[in-house]
């Protein structure tokens, strides 16, 4: 029997749990492999494999192999297509190009943050910057450029092309001219120089903005030293300490945290300046304009239209937040009661706490890391006839004993491709969730196959014990959920070309499948599918998972308006120039768009570092949220494990990746073309309170 024959024969004879007598719950495979602690490897003369199966990467010095195999092949691919003739033939060769780039620089760029020995994350970084610098080259080479074009520009060529092709060969050809590449030999000298400068102001920035802020020991009480870090006579602060219940500390960590910095201040008004030049120079009225072209929402006049007329629809019940918050300070601090910046995301968790009993400890034991697994794999068996297969991975294949391996298949499809979880907290591991594209999925015309995608997920969790395995807190429930739609994204977009493979789409529309999770992840119908108190076998009450949903609930208007802040900063940051500081558009701004007041001397923009990442696309959470919200609606919330919405889910949304306009795919799932006010109104009405939820609490 093949090894895929023997995975479809599990999927199709597996059991998915069975509880014994005892009432103890018996995991399926994929469960009992993430309740277990990592199996030590015996043969210790097994052969190494290489991380992710690349036979050159058994050590450091293969990353140095694989690039100059990966840059070979490049030369081979580029004379081709000058050379080659006209035709969906060189977007094959354009795609296949970039597909042997990045498997080389998705594959280091993950290694040099997640590896733990620090030879392997020093190559992974030289091959990240050999093979950075020769896409630079790519993207100016004219010669390549002119072969695109002299395809798109033949109107006869073009009607030969099936849409994919010629949407990835648009794709490819935008690349071309933010590169500013259709310049003649002066601008465009200037262009590069332009992005050259560019990357190292966002290095800059994006360094400078988690640097922590120091203050002498003698300016602060002593009995508050012990909240800080110290550096001989000085308090290092590197964050806003939010969540402290003294009220001395979060307003000295606001203040000190966010005290102007000259130096970062000014490579920040730099990188806005080059940033609207480099705009201007490739034909764009502003570096918004250019940053959100094939985006839903298309233009920075839409982005603004959806973020203010929010803002008029949340008004009221951001005022009630407001004051609900400001009676609570009064309460709790009766001397010092006017309502700050400092105060919200303390007063918040404190007014959840007051309404709804939601001690994380008590949810834990329900949400074991095998029980949540369990519980995603049962969720995409029902939806999309998908499961997901834990294998034992080889010698060398993974970066530490502790990551797993999970192969995802297809009922009749077969198999779809393999995610990673390195799950566990680790010494010189980045604290963050997240989801990394190690190989993306493509249909190979040179070998007639597809080739299967990788992805990483990266979490940050606690290890099992003697005692326990790992127990989720709610929150963390919710992040793995959404990291794995995510994931699940790469693995159902199924695509011709690697460029616009699963995640690869508009920013505003990529959260939208990892969001959609969290719907799932917070209903009922859903949860008790799985969790299940690991000692006792007894399921998580429907009471506590109702509290939990709604507590999301208190302050959300406030919480969302903040959001909308920060986006609001972004588009105009990144709009036409202004002709004052940072700090007077974000003071203007922060009185119009959140309503607290400006602290002076204070400068919370330059601790903003997702305006190197999501520049003027800050927005996109807010309209990924709005979209999966109507899809939950309208699609799922009848019946949250329906085949027939899963089915269409896949094939509207998920399986094409970013080769179809977004908003496109949107319409297929919705089956209408929904408005700007309906996305607003998707949001704001979240926050009304669930009847049912007070009838079980009064119940229970």
């Amino acid at each position: 029997m093949s090894s895929c024959t023997r995975l479809l024969y599990f999927v199709k004879h597996r059991s998915l749990w069975t509880h014994v007598r005892r009432n103890v719950t018996t995991w399926s495979p994929v469960g009992a492999a993430f309740n277990a602690k990592p199996y030590k490897r015996l043969n210790l003369l097994e052969k190494n494999v290489g991380l992710f199966g690349v036979p050159e990467l058994s050590c450091p010095a293969g990353f140095q192999e694989a690039t100059k195999t990966a840059l070979k092949s490049t030369r081979r691919l580029v004379d081709k297509v000058i050379s080659g003739p006209s035709g969906v033939e060189t977007v094959e060769s354009f795609d296949q190009l970039s597909d042997g780039l990045c498997k080389v620089a998705d594959l280091a760029d993950f290694i040099k943050v997640a590896h733990p020995d620090p030879a392997f994350r020093e190559a992974a970084e030289k091959s990240c910057i050999e093979i950075g610098t020769v896409v630079e080259k790519l993207n100016t080479n004219v010669e390549l450029c002119k072969s695109l074009k002299k395809l798109l520009e033949s109107p006869d060529t073009v009607s030969r092309l099936d849409p994919d092709s010629r949407r990835v060969a648009e794709l490819f050809m935008f690349d071309f001219e933010i590169s500013g590449i259709h310049l003649d030999e002066k601008l465009r000298k200037e262009a590069v120089a332009l992005h050259v400068k560019l990357l190292d102001l966002n290095n800059e920035f994006l360094v400078g903005s988690h640097q922590p802020n120091r203050i002498a020991r003698s300016a602060i009480p002593e009995h508050l030293h012990l909240h800080f870090a110290s550096e001989g006579s000085f308090i290092q602060v590197g964050g806003l300490h939010a969540d402290s219940p003294d009220n001395l500390v979060r307003e000295i960590a606001y203040r000190i945290y966010l005290y102007p910095n000259a130096d970062l201040m000014e490579c920040l008004e730099e990188l806005l300046k080059c940033r609207y030049k480099m705009a201007k120079l490739v034909g764009y009225d502003s570096y918004a304009h250019r940053a959100l072209k094939g985006t839903m929402a298309k233009t920075p006049e839409t982005v603004m239209s959806f973020l203010e007329l929010l803002t008029d629809k949340l008004s009221e019940r951001t005022a009630t937040d407001f004051t609900m918050m400001s009676n609570m300070k009064k309460k709790i601090n009766p001397l010092n009661s006017e309502l700050m910046p400092w105060d919200h995301p303390y007063l918040s968790g404190v007014l959840r706490a007051e309404r709804y009993n939601i001690e994380p400890s008590l949810y834990s034991p329900y949400f074991s890391l095998g029980a949540c697994m369990e519980g995603l794999n049962i969720l995409f068996s029902q939806l999309y006839g998908v499961s997901l297969m834990s294998e034992y991975p080889s010698a060398g294949e993974v970066w530490s004993e502790d990551v797993r391996k999970l192969a995802v298949v297809h009922e009749t499809e077969g198999l779809f491709g393999y995610i990673y979880c390195d799950f566990f907290q680790r010494q010189d591991k980045p604290h963050q969730d997240c989801h990394f594209t190690i190989r993306g999925g493509r249909q190979c015309q040179e070998t007639g196959q597809y080739q299967l995608p990788v992805v990483v997920l990266m979490l940050s969790l606690p290890h099992p014990t003697k005692r326990a395995p790992t127990l989720l807190t709610p929150g963390m429930m919710e992040n793995l959920f959404h990291e794995m739609g995510h994931a699940m994204h790469s693995m159902l977009g199924r695509t011709r070309y690697q460029h616009v493979t699963g995640t690869r789409c508009a920013t505003d529309f990529a959260e939208v499948p990892s969001i959609l999770m969290e719907y799932f992840a917070s209903d009922y119908r859903v949860v008790s599918q799985f969790a299940r108190h690991y000692e006792t076998g007894q399921p998580l009450p429907q009471s506590m998972v109702a509290r939990l949903c709604e507590s999301k609930k208190v302050c959300g208007a406030a919480d969302t308006q903040l959001q909308i802040f920060y986006a609001v900063l972004d588009q105009i940051y990144h709009g036409q120039p202004q002709k004052r500081s940072t700090t007077e558009i974000l003071q203007e701004m922060q009185n119009k768009f959140y309503g607290l007041p400006y602290t002076p001397n204070t400068a919370w923009q330059q601790r903003f570092s997702h305006l190197i990442g999501y520049g003027a696309k800050y927005y996109s959470y807010l309209m990924s949220r709005a979209v999966a919200s109507m899809v939950w609606k309208q699609c799922f919330v009848q019946d949250p494990l329906n085949r027939e919405m899963g089915e269409r889910y896949r094939r509207e949304m998920l399986a094409h990746g970013g080769a179809k306009e977004p908003m496109q795919m949107v319409e297929g799932m919705l089956q209408r073309q929904p408005t700007m006010e309906e996305f607003v109104d998707a949001l704001v009405s979240e926050l009304n309170p669930n009847f049912e939820t007070f009838i079980m609490d009064s119940e229970g």
